[in-house]
């Protein structure tokens, strides 16, 4: 009984490494979106939706 507590605790240690690259790594692609959505060109588009008035007209 002793020998399987032992072997759940490494399980854990090597599931929670796991989980921390994968968070670390997660965050570095959430950080290189945000990068590049601001790097971006502003939108060109006119104010508004050009749809919008004719939905209220009825």
């Amino acid at each position: 009984m002793g020998e399987k507590t032992n072997p759940p605790k490494k399980g854990e240690a090597a599931r929670k490494e796991r989980l921390a690259e994968a968070l670390r790594a997660n965050l570095q692609k959430r950080k290189a979106q945000a990068r590049s959505r601001r790097a971006g060109d502003a939108d060109q588009r006119s104010e508004g939706l050009p749809a919008a008035g004719k939905m209220h007209k009825g």
